[in-house]
């Protein structure tokens, strides 16, 4: 697992997949989580909305990524 320094408190999770490299661009993004390819913490997601914060775990097959906030 890696992590994937955030600046904010939070960020949405479409844009996250970006941010991690685990999508391309919003098409992509969109395309994973219409496909149930996507889980937080565990659960699937397929809400590019969906807020994500510091310690929460996203996963798209084989890669998990945590979402890392300095201070947080």
């Amino acid at each position: 697992m890696r992590d994937v320094e955030i600046q904010d408190d939070g960020i949405r999770l479409g844009q996250f997949l970006k941010l991690a490299d685990l999508a391309a661009d919003g098409g992509d993004a969109r395309e994973l989580l219409g496909a149930g390819e996507v889980t937080v913490n565990g659960e699937p997601e397929s809400r590019r909305g969906r807020q994500l914060l510091p310690g929460d775990v996203v996963m798209v097959g084989e890669d998990r990524v945590r979402v890392f906030a300095p201070g947080a």
